[in-house]
């Protein structure tokens, strides 16, 4: 295992259940609108945001074989598997952490026996052995993949053709205008306190689609949408009742909660930005 995938292991490992506790299995942002106006539950605009992203995404109104590319605890690949009965799935996560609780869910919601949920690098799934998928679902988990041509590459050969990919990531801001260094600077402390390579920009990410074959590739910005989150996230860290949680899960979750004031201040200067794609296998 990497150096940066051991770091992104050890942080989930510890920061999970802390997490769980005080936010649930959806482990990303909410959606609340186009422009952010909706004023929803926090937990609601999370399941909202899977709709969401679904539905943008042009995900197919049936299938038989989903991937959940860094499903966290399973929370979407548990969502997608109940509302689609007849499907089975396979979700993959760096952390052992994040995998035992996922099939600890999967077995309290029934669907342990068409549901996988594996401690497992995405680069190291096997196209022939685990696939085909007629579609693949990844949401907010790219940004810790360095390498977005390998990881597309691998996309185009575990679909069906006519297969689709939907996924929200986290992107910086596109150039021109050029990054200022006070953005830099911004999404520095975020790469580091999240143990994340470093970010490209929404253009850079579908580029990268296109570069591997796919076809009817698509992206968007959805930064209003989903920065209402962020807000939530701190009033929970501020939260007296989840200090012994934090300090439980020790000083890389710390520091995570420390870098939640730079994904607010990057939200507000523009220099984070939340990516969207979608994109068809030939």
């Amino acid at each position: 295992m990497s150096t940066l995938n051991t770091r992104i292991k050890d942080f989930y490992d510890a920061s999970t259940p802390l997490w769980l506790s005080t936010w649930g299995e959806q482990m990303h942002h909410g959606y609340y609108g186009p422009k952010g106006e909706r004023e929803v539950a926090h937990k609601q605009a999370q399941l909202d945001m899977i709709d969401a992203l679904l539905e943008w995404g042009q995900a197919p109104p049936s299938f038989n074989r989903f991937l959940d590319a860094g499903c966290g605890v399973g929370g979407s690949s548990r969502y997608l598997a109940l509302r689609h009965p007849n499907a089975t799935g396979l979700g993959v996560t760096l952390s052992p952490v994040q995998a035992e609780n996922g099939m600890r869910y999967n077995r309290e919601a029934g669907v342990a026996d068409r549901l996988e949920i594996r401690a497992q690098d995405v680069y190291t799934l096997d196209a022939e052995k685990d696939g085909p998928f007629d579609l693949i679902y990844s949401m907010e988990s790219a940004e810790h993949m360095a390498d977005k041509r390998a990881l597309f590459d691998l996309f185009y050969r575990m679909l069906r053709p006519g297969g689709q990919i939907v996924m929200a990531t986290w992107c910086h801001r596109s150039e021109p205008p050029a990054l200022t260094a006070d953005d830099r600077k911004v999404l520095a402390n975020i790469c580091k306190l999240y143990h994340l390579p470093p970010l490209v920009s929404i253009p850079t990410l579908g580029g990268a689609a296109e570069a591997a074959g796919f076809t009817n590739v698509a992206t968007d910005d959805w930064s209003k949408a989903v920065e209402p989150f962020w807000g939530a996230v701190i009033s929970s860290g501020l939260d007296p009742r989840n200090w012994p949680g934090l300090i439980r899960a020790g000083k890389s979750t710390i520091k995570g909660a420390w870098a939640m004031k730079y994904m607010k201040e990057g939200f507000r200067t523009g220099a984070i930005r939340y990516g969207m794609l979608r994109a068809t296998r030939s």
